[in-house]
């Protein structure tokens, strides 16, 4: 899951990160340039050859990839493909110990204010475009004359009719407890939550935020729709602590409520057992108690 670039941001701003990209080893220089004049031969760089499935090489990619993924995407940070290299080449500077920590820390100490001006500055126009695309795509969303839009702001647009037809079986409320499929995304398309690929999830509703809640209440068992959330229904101003999801974003997410496991309202007649759930066919157990006590 990618990390929020405005929580990179102001964790790079913070001045007690600002030694974030030292190094275990001060003091070790490599002078690549003095290397390569004293040698003969031109080999073939490391990054020009094919990375061998199962090979040592595969390995340390998977870590830099690794890294590069708990760092998040820099991109929106930068504003052309010059910044871009010089974000880059401080970095692997950095890292291969080019730099050692005096002379980290003279740099940063000489451009450590207008750093972080810069940093706040870039992700604050961040944070103010995820916020304006939210609302646009929210208001077209209902625009759209197969949602509805309810007075929180909550936008439903169903996809996928239930056994019963759309609007029709048993819906949650706020005390029931649900098995979904989900998939959360951003504005801008990032994904930062779902269960697509895995088992469905299980959790109560009055524990979850306030559009989701509200919006699985106009669902009923066996639908999918799409809600879009505002920011308000979600995690507000200040996003999630682990900056998943930015202060001000609203959210999206298509959900598919597999089925309502307790305190549903709706649907016919069924016929429940002592744990509360309905009971089907093909339970191993009827469900009832006898007079002992013990299932049936």
């Amino acid at each position: 899951m990618r990390h929020s670039i405005i929580a990179f941001a102001l964790a790079i701003a913070s001045p007690t990160l600002t030694s974030a990209f030292t190094t275990n080893n001060p003091g070790v220089r490599h002078h690549g340039s003095r290397l390569l004049a004293e040698s003969t031969e031109t080999p073939t760089p490391a990054a020009a050859r094919p990375i061998e499935e199962g090979s040592h090489d595969e390995l340390m990619y998977a870590l830099g990839i690794n890294l590069a993924r708990q760092l998040g995407d820099i991109r929106p940070l930068v504003e052309n493909p010059n910044e871009l290299t010089q974000v880059a080449r401080g970095l692997l500077d950095t890292v291969v110990g080019k730099l050692d920590e005096e002379d980290q820390r003279k740099i940063l100490g000489r451009r450590g204010t207008d750093l972080n001006d810069i940093i706040v500055e870039r992700a604050n126009k961040i944070r103010v475009k995820i916020e304006e695309a939210g609302k646009a795509m929210l208001k077209e969303m209902s625009e759209n004359p197969e949602t509805a839009t309810l007075e929180s702001g909550v936008v439903i647009h169903p996809l996928e009719a239930g056994p019963d037809g759309f609007g029709k079986g048993v819906k949650p409320t706020a005390a029931s407890t649900v098995k979904v499929h989900y998939h959360g995304t951003l504005p801008d398309g990032t994904v930062f939550d779902s269960s697509l690929g895995g088992e469905p999830v299980t959790f109560p509703l009055g524990g979850v935020i306030k559009g989701w809640r509200e919006g699985l209440q106009h669902m009923c068992e066996g639908e999918t729709a799409m809600l879009g959330i505002p920011s308000e229904m979600a995690y507000g101003e200040d996003g999630t602590p682990d900056g998943r999801i930015p202060g001000g974003a609203a959210l999206f997410f298509k959900i598919q409520l597999i089925e309502v496991l307790s305190a549903g309202i709706g649907g016919g007649p069924k016929l429940v057992g002592a744990d509360g759930r309905e009971l089907k066919a093909n339970n191993a157990s009827s469900g009832l108690l006898g007079a002992d006590g013990k299932p049936l």
